[in-house]
């Protein structure tokens, strides 16, 4: 293939034996462009997929002279095979997992009653996001904060009760026989990550590195001193940081260099994702390809609608298929089942499971908390969309969808369409702008700034198009930014 400038330049740097870092736009041939290194090369890689679905993909497309898996994957063969046994276990309740571990009563902090159901939920949650993290014990840091125990003090309170339970959850999954915590595959790859493992290979490419893992970045990192490291992701669209995922790209100690031409859309395209590339202060900007047509202007059928949130996104399909449409919702609707199934469990007086919702006894207390309480903001949609629709008209709907292929439209949240494209493309209305703070001034001739991590997540979403993008629910950046508006044909 003619390689771009940029792409030469990746590669001679590649062929000297540099590390290198490839900051990767939106539609820049990030994969393709890994591909024509390892194929420019007789030595022997690795590469480092985001998941199994794109290391399957990436199988066909590099030389056989290069291993294409996940992290878990190599976990696995090094350490997670010898809890094979142990994968295959039974899915038990968290607050029968409690009961194991001594976690039997419950516990007042301030005046909330913390149930042990809850309790035993968030001394699992505080195992697993220590799996997520590069540290080596297990501390107050990665208790998870629960809705209605925001306050440091209360938090902290929370934490040193459940930080005996949560280490004795760890020192039970370190056996290799049953135990009382059912293991999962982050656990090995976490038991992988403490034993410092050298990966054999000439080089090692990391794929989507502004969404690493901390785990993975660590045994990625430690290999720099046998191995050449190539990684390759887009630092604006880091839009992971709220689960634990780290950008390592920026101040990774190596060469760094740029993929800015766009082979999936035209100029006009790029002209609107360079917007909010300097909305969310990334240096990068895109160059569309001349030869692709793409347009923005309204889309009365797209192909795609892409929402904010989960919320928003139930409120598209109940919306669409009212409108006579099959609907497809990437990823499924089992988040949604469960969220419907806690408002119904919290309406009919009975206590919610779902871990946003624990601590709520009742559909009024929840309603309160996210009409009046700034923690409670974000959940303000779903009470919106329960008390309009009813949880069993969510239900029915979830039950309608039909897988992807079948559908003549697909809804997504803007997170889990990260990687994917679709000819044309509508934003969904619940791309809200951020409220202003205090501090701001509210005068019509200053204009508010723009989260930038808002501004990164809209990247995202309006680079998912080929052929035409409605900008419907991010239109108001006309208006919100202060800058020109770019030509819509």
């Amino acid at each position: 293939m003619n390689l771009t400038d940029e792409q030469a330049s990746a590669a001679d740097t590649f062929q000297g034996g540099h590390h290198l870092a490839l900051q990767a736009g939106a539609g820049t041939g990030k994969t393709t462009t890994l591909a024509l290194l390892a194929h420019s090369t007789k030595r022997r890689g690795r590469y480092l997929a985001y998941n199994r679905a794109i290391a399957q993909d990436a199988r066909a497309r590099f030389p056989a002279t290069v291993a294409c898996k996940t992290a878990h994957s190599l976990a696995y063969a090094a350490v997670g095979h010898r809890y094979a046994r142990r994968l295959n276990a039974p899915r038990r309740p968290a607050w029968r997992t409690g009961h194991a571990l001594g976690l039997t009563d419950l516990m007042y902090i301030g005046d909330r009653e913390i149930s042990q159901r809850t309790l035993a939920n968030a001394a699992l949650r505080t195992v697993t996001r220590f799996c997520h993290t590069a540290d080596r014990i297990i501390s107050n840091r990665h208790v998870p904060r629960l809705r209605g125990l925001e306050d440091e003090e209360l938090h902290a309170e929370l934490a040193d009760h459940l930080l005996p339970f949560a280490r004795r959850a760890w020192m039970d999954l370190q056996h290799f026989g049953d135990g009382a915590v059912r293991f999962d595959h982050d656990h090995y790859l976490k038991i992988w990550a403490l034993t410092q493992p050298r990966i054999e290979a000439d080089f090692l490419l990391l794929d989507e590195a502004q969404d690493t893992n901390p785990v993975v970045e660590q045994v990625f990192l430690a290999q720099g001193d046998h191995t050449q490291l190539v990684m390759v992701g887009d630092s604006a669209q880091a839009i992971y940081q709220w689960r634990g995922a780290k950008d390592v790209m920026n101040g990774f100690d190596g060469t760094h260099l740029t993929l800015t031409q766009s082979f999936r859309f035209g100029p006009h395209l790029a002209t609107e994702a360079n917007r909010w590339l300097s909305l969310a202060s990334a240096p990068l900007r895109l160059t569309g390809t001349e030869s692709i047509p793409t347009e923005l202007g309204p889309v009365d059928r797209p192909d795609a609608v892409l929402c904010r949130t989960n919320v928003g996104a139930m409120a598209q399909v109940m919306q669409l298929m009212a409108q006579g449409r099959r609907v497809g919702l990437v990823g499924g609707g089992q988040g949604l089942r469960n969220l419907a199934l806690a408002a119904r469990d919290l309406k009919e007086g009975r206590r919610a499971n779902h871990p946003e919702l624990l601590l709520f006894t009742s559909w009024g207390d929840l309603q309160e908390y996210a009409t009046y309480d700034p923690g409670g903001r974000d959940l303000q949609p779903f009470v919106d969309l329960v008390d309009t629709h009813g949880p069993d008209a969510i239900l029915a709907a979830v039950a309608r969808l039909v897988p992807e292929e079948a559908a003549e439209v697909t809804v997504s949240t803007a997170h889990k369409a990260k990687g994917r494209e679709w000819g044309s493309v509508r934003i969904a209305r619940d791309f809200e702008p951020s409220p202003p703070s205090d501090a701001e001034d509210a005068g019509p001739t200053a204009p508010r700034p723009i989260n930038e991590s808002e501004a990164r997540l809209a990247y995202v979403a309006v680079t998912r198009t080929r052929q035409r993008l409605d900008l419907g629910g991010l239109s108001w950046v006309d208006e919100r930014s202060g800058d020109a508006a770019p030509q819509h044909r």
